[in-house]
């Protein structure tokens, strides 16, 4: 039966897919008495999802070759074994029948007992087991409770997975982007979250705060996650698979429309040139920003370096892979952004701390590496001497006070002289930027300009110190709202402040390749995008039907607005093509 689910919209886009549920434990489970002429037709729906989880795990196991199928196959074999187990369905079988019990009961009611009796073994090995439980009794619960019917299943075996779920970690949906993932429905999270700004550089369609969607939504439902308009359709008609081709071939023609703008000048509709940066961590990231025609990079993490590793990388690793970076961009400006992890991240490189209390305010980013001098000048090394091939930039992070700036240009000075007695070939000159994320370096900014060459504000950690509110909260998102005057204020004064001191201001946060924003940053005087690659044409194209001038009129009205639904009416009249910024 045809069901709709409204959401937050996290990532643009529509999907076409089977649902997949990370946590199938949460299905609901009736637990009212079965009457006596229901047993044999319940019974016969038990039997049936039994088979299926045996069918299912017969068929993984077929599609799992090499070391995978070795690691995976001990668990593949102990859940075949646990369906088999004379005791289980004996136990199944006598709730349903004696119990009256429906089968999602009695399934949930072995799953209790068989879990208190591995809870209660001495061996650690043993009790770990008790998950095979959870994960058994959650496949027959998946299969008992799916509705699909036999042409919906036809339909839903030809295409990919959306994943259903609480909330999903970044790593879990980098990963499943690799293997066919078509989208993501999250019964809560935010829309500033990072799973959702990934989503979206990854262009995947999702949905956040969709309340009762693990309650509603069964394992190989299918599914058109509609993430235009908020919506997540369980069972969807002949007409919506029709609203859904109608998309895809729009979608078609608006990508070739795009493509044009690739090599096209990015101005303003009043001839005003802006620059289009991109933010970049690889390889792939530095081809799409050449593809689109970026004028450079606007921000190089170079965390991918340190992270999901036991040792740290040497002069030389750094050296190679900031060295592609700049060769990669054939010439064009790259601003590589010096570590930026937080001591809660930094274990895994054998930066080891102390354990934080607050690991977003404690010691991270250009605190974390003036606290590993040798450490940072490893780095320091290896960007110095790959910014022989071609024009670089180095972007310090979480800077605070001018002291931090001071002091790591004491460190370049030190590894420029060391390097120049090895005689290494080294660039004439390496301007130095702050990354302005910290309130006090926003308020502050006009003594940091007496030290830094250039600025990037950094709007996806500020609006989340300036409103006192984590962003991946969806309980706050009527809170942490770009739109809020008092973030808005401390952007513009940034700008204005660059600008008076003939400094390059940047703003490479995720608004900034939120078109969403494209007119409201516009107006507080931004002329420098930072953004990922895949966002660059559409930006440019927004830019295009934009009359700077006209915007720029409308700043003091804005940073002067008393609400952040104040900014939306203005920017309504300013910008026909502005949409409301959905809040949960």
């Amino acid at each position: 039966m045809r069901q709709i689910l409204a959401g937050t919209v996290a990532s643009r886009g529509m999907a076409l897919g089977r649902a997949r549920l990370v946590q199938p434990s949460r299905y609901a489970v009736d637990n009212r008495p079965l009457a006596e002429d229901e047993i044999g037709s319940e019974l016969e729906r038990l039997h049936s999802a039994l088979d299926t989880a045996r069918l299912e795990l017969r068929e993984l196991r077929g599609k799992l070759h090499g070391a995978l199928a070795r690691e995976v196959n001990e668990f593949i074999d102990a859940h075949s074994l646990l369906l088999d187990d004379p005791e289980l369905l004996r136990g199944l079988d006598d709730l349903v029948k004696i119990g009256h019990y429906r089968p999602g009961a009695a399934l949930k009611k072995q799953r209790d007992k068989l879990a208190a009796v591995f809870e209660a073994m001495d061996d650690p090995y043993l009790r770990s087991r008790k998950e095979d439980i959870d994960q058994v009794i959650a496949r027959v619960i998946s299969a008992l409770q799916r509705q699909t019917s036999a042409e919906e299943r036809k339909l839903a075996a030809r295409v990919g997975e959306i994943l259903i779920a609480d909330s999903i970690a970044p790593a879990d949906m980098a990963h499943q982007a690799g293997n066919g993932l078509l989208g993501v429905v999250g019964s809560s999270g935010s829309a500033y979250s990072h799973s959702a700004i990934l989503a979206r550089s990854l262009g995947l369609p999702m949905l956040v705060g969709t309340r009762d969607a693990l309650s509603s939504i069964h394992d190989d439902d299918l599914l058109l996650l509609d993430a235009e308009h908020g919506e997540a359709i369980v069972h969807p008609t002949a007409q919506d698979l029709a609203r859904y081709r109608a998309w895809q071939r729009e979608s078609v023609a608006e990508g070739r429309r795009l493509a044009t703008l690739a090599n096209a000048p990015t101005r303003t509709r009043d001839g005003r040139d802006i620059h289009l940066l991109a933010n970049a961590e690889s390889t792939t990231d530095v081809a799409l920003a050449r593809a689109r025609g970026a004028d450079g990079v606007g921000l190089y993490r170079t965390e991918f370096l340190f992270l999901r590793r036991k040792s740290l990388p040497s002069e030389d690793e750094q050296f190679i892979a900031y060295r592609d970076l700049v060769i990669g961009m054939g010439g064009l400006p790259v601003t590589i952004r010096t570590l930026d992890l937080g001591a809660d991240k930094a274990d895994a490189s054998g930066l080891a701390l102390r354990g934080e209390d607050n690991p977003a305010l404690g010691v991270r980013g250009v605190r974390l590496s003036l606290r590993y001098p040798a450490v940072f000048t490893t780095q320091i090394r290896a960007i110095l001497r790959a910014a022989c091939y071609g024009p670089v930039r180095v972007l310090v992070p979480m800077v605070t006070q001018p002291d931090e700036l001071i002091a790591v240009r004491t460190l370049f000075k030190l590894a420029r002289t060391e390097l120049e007695r090895e005689h290494v070939d080294l660039p004439e000159k390496l301007p130095l930027g702050a990354m302005i994320e910290v309130p006090a370096a926003a308020l502050n900014v006009r003594a940091l300009l007496d030290h830094a060459d250039f600025l990037a504000i950094g709007t996806n950690d500020l609006a989340q110190y300036v409103l006192a509110a984590d962003r991946g909260n969806d309980a706050l998102d009527n809170i942490y709202n770009p739109l809020q005057p008092a973030l808005l204020r401390l952007i513009a004064y940034v700008i204005t402040s660059g600008r008076r001191a003939g400094r390059p201001v940047s703003l490479c946060g995720e608004i900034g390749g939120d078109t969403r924003f494209t007119a409201l940053l516009l107006a507080l005087g931004l002329t420098e995008f930072s953004m990922h690659p895949s966002q660059l044409l559409l930006v440019r194209d927004r830019l295009a039907g934009l009359d700077r001038s006209a915007l720029r009129k409308a700043a003091i009205s804005l940073t002067r607005a008393a609400t952040h639904e104040d900014v939306e009416t203005l920017l309504a009249h300013m910008d026909p093509g502005f949409g409301p910024v959905a809040s949960g």
